[in-house]
Protein backbone atom coordinates (compact mmCIF):
# COMPACT_ATOMS: atom_id res chain seq x y z
CA UNK A 1 0.00 0.00 0.00
CA UNK A 2 3.55 2.14 -0.52
CA UNK A 3 1.77 5.25 -2.49
CA UNK A 4 5.03 6.94 -4.55
CA UNK A 5 3.67 10.30 -4.40
CA UNK A 6 5.43 12.28 -1.86
CA UNK A 7 2.93 12.61 1.41
CA UNK A 8 2.38 16.70 1.83
CA UNK A 9 4.53 17.69 5.19
CA UNK A 10 2.24 19.32 8.15
CA UNK A 11 3.72 22.17 9.89
CA UNK A 12 3.18 24.83 11.88
CA UNK A 13 5.20 28.08 12.51
CA UNK A 14 5.64 27.40 16.12
CA UNK A 15 8.91 27.90 18.52
CA UNK A 16 10.04 25.10 19.93
CA UNK A 17 8.34 26.59 23.81
CA UNK A 18 5.19 26.54 21.91
CA UNK A 19 5.41 23.53 20.53
CA UNK A 20 6.54 21.55 23.69
CA UNK A 21 3.56 23.44 25.32
CA UNK A 22 1.44 22.59 22.54
CA UNK A 23 2.51 18.64 22.59
CA UNK A 24 2.06 18.70 26.59
CA UNK A 25 -0.97 20.40 26.55
CA UNK A 26 -2.55 17.60 23.73
CA UNK A 27 -0.66 14.60 26.17
CA UNK A 28 -3.26 15.83 28.80
CA UNK A 29 -5.86 15.67 26.39
CA UNK A 30 -5.29 12.11 25.99
CA UNK A 31 -4.46 11.54 29.71
CA UNK A 32 -8.35 13.04 30.56
CA UNK A 33 -9.94 10.51 28.59
CA UNK A 34 -7.85 7.49 29.70
CA UNK A 35 -7.73 8.43 33.39
CA UNK A 36 -11.60 8.63 33.59
CA UNK A 37 -11.79 4.92 32.14
CA UNK A 38 -9.02 3.65 34.78
CA UNK A 39 -10.60 5.00 37.60
CA UNK A 40 -13.80 3.83 36.98
CA UNK A 41 -12.72 0.82 36.54
CA UNK A 42 -10.43 0.89 39.80
CA UNK A 43 -13.41 1.89 41.60
CA UNK A 44 -15.23 -0.71 40.53
CA UNK A 45 -12.75 -3.29 41.17
CA UNK A 46 -12.08 -2.17 44.44
CA UNK A 47 -16.40 -2.73 45.33
CA UNK A 48 -15.60 -6.40 44.78
CA UNK A 49 -14.47 -7.99 47.68
CA UNK A 50 -17.44 -6.61 49.56
CA UNK A 51 -20.01 -8.35 47.76
CA UNK A 52 -22.00 -11.12 49.33
CA UNK A 53 -20.86 -13.66 46.40
CA UNK A 54 -16.96 -12.54 46.10
CA UNK A 55 -16.83 -15.16 48.98
CA UNK A 56 -17.95 -18.15 46.20
CA UNK A 57 -15.12 -17.10 43.51
CA UNK A 58 -12.06 -20.03 43.17
CA UNK A 59 -8.76 -19.79 43.71
CA UNK A 60 -8.33 -19.02 39.43
CA UNK A 61 -10.78 -16.21 39.89
CA UNK A 62 -9.41 -14.68 42.88
CA UNK A 63 -5.61 -14.84 40.88
CA UNK A 64 -7.49 -12.96 38.21
CA UNK A 65 -9.09 -10.06 39.83
CA UNK A 66 -5.68 -9.30 42.04
CA UNK A 67 -3.90 -9.26 38.97
CA UNK A 68 -6.39 -7.21 37.33
CA UNK A 69 -6.83 -4.82 40.79
CA UNK A 70 -2.88 -4.48 40.61
CA UNK A 71 -3.15 -3.56 36.60
CA UNK A 72 -5.49 -1.01 37.04
CA UNK A 73 -4.02 0.34 39.89
CA UNK A 74 -0.43 0.19 38.18
CA UNK A 75 -2.55 1.80 35.00
CA UNK A 76 -3.79 4.84 37.55
CA UNK A 77 -0.31 5.86 38.69
CA UNK A 78 1.19 6.16 35.63
CA UNK A 79 -1.57 8.22 34.08
CA UNK A 80 -1.62 10.31 37.13
CA UNK A 81 1.70 10.87 37.81
CA UNK A 82 2.04 13.97 34.88
CA UNK A 83 0.60 16.02 37.76
CA UNK A 84 3.32 14.99 40.26
CA UNK A 85 5.90 15.25 37.76
CA UNK A 86 4.69 18.74 36.15
CA UNK A 87 4.30 20.16 40.06
CA UNK A 88 8.17 19.15 40.56
CA UNK A 89 9.28 20.70 37.47
CA UNK A 90 7.30 23.81 37.30
CA UNK A 91 8.89 26.65 36.56
CA UNK A 92 12.33 25.06 36.25
CA UNK A 93 12.27 25.55 32.42
CA UNK A 94 12.42 21.40 32.27
CA UNK A 95 9.33 20.89 29.89
CA UNK A 96 10.95 19.20 26.89
CA UNK A 97 11.80 16.38 30.02
CA UNK A 98 8.19 16.77 31.27
CA UNK A 99 6.69 15.79 28.12
CA UNK A 100 9.01 13.01 27.09
CA UNK A 101 8.37 11.63 30.93
CA UNK A 102 4.16 12.18 30.38
CA UNK A 103 4.33 10.37 26.90
CA UNK A 104 6.07 7.48 28.79
CA UNK A 105 3.97 6.76 31.59
CA UNK A 106 0.89 7.21 29.11
CA UNK A 107 2.21 4.54 26.87
CA UNK A 108 2.77 2.68 30.14
CA UNK A 109 -0.57 3.46 31.64
CA UNK A 110 -2.33 2.72 28.60
CA UNK A 111 -0.53 -0.43 28.56
CA UNK A 112 -1.86 -1.68 32.32
CA UNK A 113 -5.24 -0.19 31.38
CA UNK A 114 -5.43 -2.73 28.26
CA UNK A 115 -4.58 -5.83 30.69
CA UNK A 116 -7.15 -4.43 33.37
CA UNK A 117 -9.68 -4.62 30.89
CA UNK A 118 -9.15 -7.99 29.28
CA UNK A 119 -8.83 -9.29 33.00
CA UNK A 120 -12.02 -7.55 34.43
CA UNK A 121 -13.79 -9.47 31.35
CA UNK A 122 -12.11 -12.63 32.15
CA UNK A 123 -13.27 -12.71 35.28
CA UNK A 124 -16.78 -11.85 34.21
CA UNK A 125 -17.55 -13.55 31.54
CA UNK A 126 -15.78 -16.87 33.49
CA UNK A 127 -18.69 -16.03 36.15
CA UNK A 128 -21.60 -15.63 33.92
CA UNK A 129 -20.51 -18.15 31.67
CA UNK A 130 -17.31 -20.32 31.48
CA UNK A 131 -13.69 -20.07 31.56
CA UNK A 132 -13.31 -21.42 27.72
CA UNK A 133 -15.70 -19.03 26.72
CA UNK A 134 -13.80 -15.99 28.48
CA UNK A 135 -10.72 -16.90 27.35
CA UNK A 136 -11.67 -16.93 24.08
CA UNK A 137 -13.37 -13.61 24.44
CA UNK A 138 -10.24 -11.92 26.13
CA UNK A 139 -7.91 -13.66 23.08
CA UNK A 140 -10.42 -11.41 20.70
CA UNK A 141 -10.45 -7.86 22.71
CA UNK A 142 -6.89 -8.55 23.47
CA UNK A 143 -6.22 -9.15 19.42
CA UNK A 144 -8.98 -5.97 19.16
CA UNK A 145 -6.99 -3.71 21.48
CA UNK A 146 -3.44 -4.34 20.52
CA UNK A 147 -4.54 -3.77 16.45
CA UNK A 148 -5.92 -0.67 17.22
CA UNK A 149 -4.17 0.89 20.58
CA UNK A 150 -0.70 -0.04 18.74
CA UNK A 151 0.06 -2.28 15.64
CA UNK A 152 -2.49 0.02 13.62
CA UNK A 153 -0.69 3.15 14.94
CA UNK A 154 2.72 2.05 14.23
CA UNK A 155 1.90 0.82 10.68
CA UNK A 156 0.73 4.23 9.89
CA UNK A 157 4.55 5.57 11.71
CA UNK A 158 6.28 2.94 9.88
CA UNK A 159 4.63 4.53 6.25
CA UNK A 160 3.43 0.43 5.65
CA UNK A 161 0.48 1.73 5.69
CA UNK A 162 -1.74 5.51 4.99
CA UNK A 163 -4.93 6.76 6.36
CA UNK A 164 -6.42 8.51 3.98
CA UNK A 165 -8.13 11.79 5.00
CA UNK A 166 -11.73 11.85 4.80
CA UNK A 167 -13.30 14.05 1.96
CA UNK A 168 -14.29 16.44 4.58
CA UNK A 169 -10.84 17.13 6.10
CA UNK A 170 -9.58 17.62 2.19
CA UNK A 171 -12.66 20.69 2.49
CA UNK A 172 -10.90 22.53 5.27
CA UNK A 173 -12.87 23.63 8.29
CA UNK A 174 -15.97 24.90 8.13
CA UNK A 175 -16.14 28.41 9.13
CA UNK A 176 -19.09 30.55 10.65
CA UNK A 177 -20.31 31.84 7.99
CA UNK A 178 -20.67 28.80 6.47
CA UNK A 179 -22.75 26.92 9.35
CA UNK A 180 -26.35 28.38 8.38
CA UNK A 181 -27.92 25.20 8.26
CA UNK A 182 -26.07 24.00 5.31
CA UNK A 183 -24.30 21.10 6.89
Amino acid sequence: MNDPTPRPTYSRNESAAERLDRNYSELLQELRVAQTGVQILFAFLLTIPFQQRFNDIDAFQRTVYVVTLLCAAISALLLISPVSAHRVLFRRHRKDELVAFTGRVAAGGLIFLLAAMLGAVLLVVDWVANLSLALATVAGLGVIGMWFWWIQPVRWLAGTERLEPTDSAHDGDVGPEETNGSR
